[in-house]
């Protein structure tokens, strides 16, 4: 007997994007709306915003996700409380499964979160223009591209319109399904306590602390931050601050007793040996550190 061959039908393909962003706006961004003949799709990565859509209005905060059909107009604002950082992706597609994003406002998860950095990154990659140009609207490619970053593109983002098709549209009584809300009610924890960490970067936390500010159990706690990060809450928290460390060190506007200060340490000396540990570096040593320079241009 011969062997035969299957075709496999693909549910969403996208072969034109038009534009990739990533956006760091001010509280008081305003931008007057527009509408196009393709799809396009913007998440909130930090922050918060407020969409129009038509003939609606939405506030977005951190992980919403808001999809715009073709020939739609919207417009965006900042909240002149919270500045926000956006990915805005546009593209043109097809599909008849597109028509389950159209009035779509819906929520990222981690999986989700980590496609959209994959196209951000492969964007750098294949596109010569600076991705957080409000004014582009023609992209341009590189004369070097790495083998396979167009592709990568395309299929990242196949990839995130499938999980969020599939993650919001299978039937509530599918093991499968089941197993997606308990993945995202886990997600949703994650990203609120990484917030409240964020918001408190400048103070001395215990897990007590933690537990109490984001509602949750401390054992619960220590096993969801153990479950995505493979480390303690608190120890969570002192990567966290020694990144923001690593940050205004790179941005080279305070010294190393105000960033201590500004970071909440009770002293110099001791965020020096916390900056150490986690780094394998004292502060002084990243300021002149070839590190240093590769993490300026990340």
């Amino acid at each position: 007997m011969e062997y035969g061959s299957v075709f496999l039908t693909p549910t969403i393909q996208i072969e034109r994007i038009v534009t990739i962003h990533y956006y760091e706006y001010g509280s008081h961004y305003h931008f007057s709306g527009e509408s196009h003949d393709f799809w396009e799709f913007l998440c909130v990565d930090k922050g918060e915003l407020n969409v129009t859509a038509g003939d609606r209005d939405y506030a977005l905060s951190r992980n919403d996700i808001i999809f715009h059909k073709p020939n739609e107009f919207h417009c965006l604002s900042a909240n002149h409380k919270v500045a926000p950082n956006l990915v805005v992706i546009a593209f043109f597609c097809d599909s008849p499964q597109m028509d389950f994003f159209r009035d779509k406002l819906l929520s990222i998860d981690n999986f989700e979160r980590g496609l959209l950095a994959q196209i951000i990154l492969e964007a750098r990659n294949v596109f010569l223009d600076p991705l957080d140009d409000p004014m582009l609207k023609q992209m341009h490619k590189r004369e070097v591209i790495p083998p396979g970053a167009e592709q990568l593109i395309s299929l990242n983002l196949e990839l995130l319109l499938l999980h969020l098709l599939r993650r919001y549209s299978l039937p509530m009584d599918l093991p499968v399904a089941k197993e997606t809300i308990r993945q995202k009610n886990s997600d949703e924890l994650y990203h609120r306590v990484v917030e409240y960490l964020t918001l408190h970067l400048n103070e001395q936390l215990t897990l007590d602390d933690i537990a109490k500010g984001t509602l949750t159990g401390k054992s619960q706690l220590q096993h969801l931050i153990r479950e995505q990060k493979g480390c303690g809450v608190i120890e969570l928290f002192c990567r966290m601050k020694i990144n923001q460390a690593k940050l205004l060190i790179r941005e080279n506007s305070l010294n190393f007793t105000e960033i201590a200060n500004t970071l909440g340490y009770s002293s110099i000396h001791y965020f020096s040996r916390q900056f150490k540990k986690i780094t394998g570096m004292t502060p002084s040593e990243y300021s002149g550190s070839i590190k240093k320079m590769i993490e300026e241009d990340m």
